[in-house]
């Protein structure tokens, strides 16, 4: 099936939650992978899986909110790969070789004191607003998920 027959999904990842994240990212990497044009809109707390590293290398996504389970963001994300589950910066990095568009809310950047700088620079992420988003989201019969 071609791109232009499928449907586009559409993600709202505002949840700064880590579990809510790896799913959205895990739900973005499935629809990619059977080429369903996806865009990821991030926002409020979500806007931090997307921070750049710290100086010392770890990955700016560990100060995302604990999991469900308690588990600090890092210990959960180990806690996947020891049990074969795909890591969040493996979801990432799959999305961003598969296609998927990265998006950051202007409004929720500036609400949440996060400058563009303050981001990954090895992904093409854009920011928008929400007029830009709905209305790139109504193409293709797209769907809009809120996570």
């Amino acid at each position: 099936m071609a791109d232009e027959d499928r449907s586009r999904l559409s993600l709202i990842v505002f949840s700064g939650d880590y579990d809510r994240v790896h799913y959205a990212m895990a739900m973005a990497a499935a629809a990619v992978a059977i080429a369903r044009p996806v865009t990821l809109l991030f926002t409020m707390g979500a806007i931090r899986a997307l921070a750049a590293p710290a100086d010392d290398g770890t990955p700016g996504w560990t100060n995302l909110k604990p999991a469900e389970n308690g588990q600090k963001a890092a210990d959960r994300d180990a806690a996947h790969e020891r049990s074969g589950v795909a890591t969040l910066e493996e979801l990432i990095s799959a999305c961003a070789e598969l296609g998927a568009a990265f998006e950051v809310c202007e409004m929720a950047m500036t609400s949440e004191g996060i400058a563009h700088d303050d981001l990954r620079d090895d992904l093409k992420i854009t920011s928008g607003g929400l007029v830009g988003f709905l209305s790139e989201a109504e193409r293709e019969g797209g769907r809009i998920v809120f996570v």
